[in-house]
């Protein structure tokens, strides 16, 4: 017997999550191919990465390795989503570890 699919998740993006990846990929030509599978899994139903303590939201945080440098997950790329409910995930933001240390919980303390 045919398992039935699962239904996938729908993953949005924000204006600045979109602006950041255009930023990057100018630096970084493989970022969307780095990414992707990420987003895949997103839209199979996985929750990924580590949630964001303190913050009035699902917020995560998950580590991309960036196969344009000859490092690990530690200095590739965090993204951010919202786990909006669990069929429905927005991708927040997304930055390189190498151009940008950290970003702190307050900020997505409002939507």
């Amino acid at each position: 017997m045919p398992s039935e699919p699962a239904e996938s998740v729908q993953v949005e993006y924000t204006q600045e999550f979109k602006r950041n990846s255009r930023a990057l990929a100018k630096k970084y030509r493989h970022i969307r191919s780095d990414v992707q599978p990420a987003i895949d899994q997103l839209q199979a139903g996985e929750v990924m990465g580590d949630q964001v303590p303190r913050t009035r939201y699902t917020i995560f945080k998950v580590r991309v390795r960036n196969s344009d440098i000859q490092k690990g997950k530690r200095s590739g790329y965090r993204m951010i989503y919202h786990l909006r409910t669990p069929k429905n995930i927005i991708l927040v933001t997304i930055y390189s570890k190498l151009d940008q240390s950290d970003i702190s919980g307050s900020r997505f303390g409002a939507f």
